[in-house]
């Protein structure tokens, strides 16, 4: 299991305590693999992009017309948090339907 994150994101962090065997990447120093990035924007099209993040807002009109996967190359903590991939099958959040999916109480 992957978890990809940024360490200074608390929901990343609740959801690593709540998975200690999960292999924890620093999308700011680590990224994302392109492959795992596609997968994430064709299964989570409109949630891949977190649009009220502090780094959205401080981007101009002309990076927020650029295609997502391109912006998320660029800066990737506007990707929604966390990303687990866990037996070929993606997570997006750390919800209470992420938590029952993955089997934690």
């Amino acid at each position: 299991m992957k978890l990809y994150g940024l360490k200074t994101c608390d929901t990343c962090r609740k959801a690593l305590k709540s998975l200690p065997d999960a292999d924890f990447k620093d999308v700011r120093t680590e990224g994302v693999p392109a492959d795992i990035m596609a997968q994430a924007y064709a299964q989570f099209p409109d949630k891949l992009l977190n649009t009220r993040s502090t780094t959205w807002r401080g981007l101009g009109e002309e990076d927020r017309a650029k295609p997502p996967l391109e912006l998320l190359a660029e800066h990737p903590s506007l990707m929604k948090r966390p990303l687990i991939e866990a037996e070929g099958q993606l997570h997006l959040g750390w919800t209470k339907d992420v938590q029952a999916a993955l089997g934690v109480t």
